[in-house]
């Protein structure tokens, strides 16, 4: 009885089901209540007993093989809607630009600007050298920016022709600030020493744009505060990051300087990576090109956040991140970094 069965005809039918609707009708037809399958069970009381048993187990081996059949069908076409409906819905977020001469349909994916290449690679270097990396507001008070750090009223940084104030509170108590310094204070409020810590971001002042100078421009500094630092500990830091970012031929010298914040002040400068100290028009022919101030941090500025300036000892370094990837790439023009022009942008 179950022999007469056509199970290849039956499994054709279910390979072929192009929808789940098709699916559930030939499903009905197949091992529903009134499909032959049922139909066969109905008929097993005729035979003798004998052949009874084998005929019933021949017809749940059948039955067996269709729901399977079934399941594994179901599950294919549930799969191919799943990927059709993704594609459907799917959204081309990425971003392209045309190549001009390349090709119709040329794509060139985008990349990180230089100056952001730049601060990835320095927090990489200052990382392995062993600090962490702290950031702060952009809006900063004047206690923060200037009172801390040992700046009088009376300095010229303070003046409106030198800082961007903003009309928010008494006037002249909140500006952008112009240096990252301010965030060395928030992190020796936040953290008892020992410190090891830089601290890059972008900063404002009023600078007329020129080859060398952007009213906003991106800064990173560093702070040491621990147990017996040294002048010695500042210059083998900046002379260990210098061979570390520009590559074992250049090197840092310090020359003596003068910073509120600081005392003994001294300026870095670092070997010019156009003529390697040979002397050149970059240079003016000294063979140094000045990178960034740097000095012991001074005990008033101890004073402020309430570190003893007699237990503890430190120094500050910082420098510009865009006149840092300037010197490194040596470009002539530091405005053409925010110029948007893509000659210049797809060169990194």
């Amino acid at each position: 009885m179950a022999d007469t069965y056509d199970i290849d005809t039956a499994l054709a039918r279910i390979a072929a089901a192009a929808s789940l609707d098709d699916l559930r009708a030939i499903e009905h037809e197949l091992v529903g209540k009134r499909s032959e399958i049922a139909a066969l069970h109905t008929r097993l009381g005729a035979l003798p007993a004998e052949e009874r048993k084998a005929a019933g187990q021949r017809i749940n081996e059948l039955r067996s093989t269709l729901t399977a059949a079934i399941a594994q069908r179901r599950a294919a076409i549930e799969e191919g809607d799943r990927a059709a409906r993704f594609a459907s819905e799917r959204l081309d977020l990425t971003e392209a630009v045309r190549v001009p001469g390349v090709g119709r349909d040329a794509r060139r994916r985008g990349h990180l600007h230089l100056v952001t290449q730049t601060r990835d690679a320095l927090e990489d270097v200052f990382i392995g050298m062993g600090f962490t990396v702290a950031e702060g507001p952009e809006v900063e008070t004047d206690w923060y920016n200037f009172e801390a750090l040992n700046i009088p009223p009376a300095h010229p940084a303070r003046s409106g022709f030198d800082t961007l104030y903003v009309k928010l509170g008494e006037p002249g108590t909140v500006l952008v600030r112009p240096h990252t310094s301010p965030v060395q204070i928030r992190v020796m409020e936040a953290r008892r020493p020992p410190i090891y810590s830089i601290m890059p971001g972008r900063c404002y002042r009023k600078d007329t744009p020129d080859a060398r100078h952007t009213p906003a421009f991106h800064q990173i500094e560093g702070l040491v505060v621990d147990r017996g630092i040294t002048f010695g500990d500042l210059a083998g830091t900046i002379e260990t990051f210098t061979n570390a970012y520009f590559g074992p031929d250049i090197h840092s010298r310090l020359r003596p300087g003068s910073f509120p914040f600081t005392e003994p002040s001294a300026e870095y400068e670092v070997t010019c990576v156009i003529c390697h100290g040979s002397g050149c028009r970059t240079c003016s022919g000294t063979g140094w090109v000045e990178l960034g101030g740097c000095g012991m941090v001074h005990p008033n500025v101890f004073e402020a956040v309430d570190i003893d300036p007699e237990e503890w000892s430190g120094f500050a370094f910082g420098f510009g991140i865009d006149r840092l990837a300037q010197i490194r790439h040596t470009s002539s023009e530091m405005r053409v970094m925010a110029d948007n022009a893509l000659r210049f942008a797809t060169q990194f």
